[in-house]
């Protein structure tokens, strides 16, 4: 008889990896929020400085994946994640001080955006090669499910905290939050007492080799070849999504910022159910026709945005449907995609097969940022904001023509 894995809740360094993430994430979304809001509120910012400050976010995605792929599979990957953790509380912690110093420009915010943007990628790139070695692919589902899940919270309180910290400090020095948050998250990581094992021997080879095999493995396996399709179609409008719907409520529904706050936090709420109903979708639906309804599901949410009146309680109350429906969808499918390419796909190359993941979605994120923010200055931010939201539905459609993913049932069961 196979002896039960233990419950991830009594594991100690899972634990440990837990609340360095619960940390990270929960800081994250003050910055996620605050360098935009310092561009628009502090330095006055267009729809096309906003698409550029989204394409330098989430463009080094693409840099990253390019070299950072054989960069995870040759190395442990603990180390990874906390030198990541220590770059990015560097990084934020400028921002506060050049604007005590009245130094604070546009330029600056744009490097931070770039630095810890391509930081968050290489974490999460080493995060996602880790995760198996520490718990073992059968408790993945799970194990996801609990990290998702503190997204989830983090996403509930971190930005009406957020809020009400960019009204009583405002937005730079908020920030300087997130970079203690980086900090303890470094010191958790650094306390995990299992001895990570050594990787798999992997030649050395040419960035390009490193990338073209992450890409080949992860082409190769029909399961996830959809998923690789889905990221790049998503993100070529996301990113630029993202930076048009601050915009969209600050100065076209005239919320506050502590208003925003409070918006957002309900889409944590929303990614909080999500992630307690990552698993029993799986086993309701199949975690396949799962995946591929919850994409679907969360991009028709996205059309409510632009649908908001422009007023500030109408327009708010119509942002909150939109983000309930949207997180909580949208945090099922990324759950079970996560634990689907962990499982299916040999664990000596799930760096390389991540940085092919970020590379493909961050490349389609740089050009759509680009794209969609001078587009909001041409025809103006709620027509474009309709446009968007009509092509994150594109992805979803794509993969739902994939035969191999509609007949994943059970994700554990599929490993090959």
């Amino acid at each position: 008889m196979t002896t039960p894995p233990v419950a991830l809740t009594r594991d100690r360094d899972f634990m440990k990896l837990w609340a360095a993430q619960a940390v990270s994430t929960f800081g994250a979304r003050i910055t996620r929020e605050g360098l935009p809001m310092t561009a628009v509120l502090t330095l006055g910012a267009s729809p096309a400085t906003l698409g550029v400050l989204a394409a330098l976010s989430y463009g080094p995605a693409f840099f990253v994946g390019l070299f950072g792929g054989g960069f995870v599979d040759r190395r442990h990957r603990r180390p990874i994640l906390i030198a990541t953790d220590l770059i990015r509380a560097g990084v934020l912690i400028t921002v506060p001080i050049a604007a005590w110093l009245g130094w604070l420009s546009l330029w600056q915010v744009f490097a931070a955006a770039v630095l810890v943007g391509g930081a968050s990628v290489l974490f999460d790139m080493a995060d996602h090669a880790y995760l198996p070695a520490l718990i073992g692919t059968e408790r993945l589902v799970d194990g996801n499910s609990k990290l998702s899940a503190t997204e989830s919270v983090a996403e509930l309180g971190g930005p009406a905290v957020a809020g009400l910290l960019f009204q009583w400090l405002t937005a730079p020095f908020a920030i300087a939050v997130n970079a203690v948050t980086y900090l303890v998250s470094a010191l958790f990581l650094a306390r995990i007492e299992q001895v990570e094992p050594d990787p798999e021997p992997v030649p050395p080879q040419h960035w390009v080799a490193d990338l073209t095999q992450g890409f080949r493995v992860a082409w190769a396996e029909p399961r996830v070849r959809p998923l690789l399709v889905l990221t790049a179609a998503e993100q070529a409008v996301g990113g630029g999504f993202a930076a048009l719907y601050l915009l969209f409520a600050l100065r076209t529904l005239n919320l506050s910022p502590a208003m925003l706050g409070i918006t957002v936090a309900f889409g944590g709420l929303g990614a909080l159910i999500g992630a307690a109903l990552a698993a029993p979708t799986a086993r309701r639906l199949g975690a396949g026709p799962a995946i591929l309804v919850m994409a679907l599901a969360s991009a028709a949410s996205a059309m409510l945005i632009p649908l908001s009146p422009a007023a500030p309680v109408a327009g708010m109350a119509m942002l909150i449907v939109s983000q309930l429906l949207g997180d909580s969808t949208a945090v099922i499918y990324n759950v079970l995609a996560a634990s689907l390419r962990q499982t299916v796909l040999p664990q000596e190359t799930l760096g390389r097969a991540a940085g092919a993941f970020k590379a493909a979605g961050g490349g389609a994120m740089l050009i759509g940022a680009l794209a969609l923010g001078a587009l909001g200055n041409l025809i103006g931010v709620r027509e474009t904001l309709f446009i968007a939201a009509a092509g994150l539905a594109v992805g979803p459609l794509i993969a739902l023509t994939s035969p191999a993913l509609r007949r994943v049932k059970v994700i554990e069961l599929d490993a090959g």
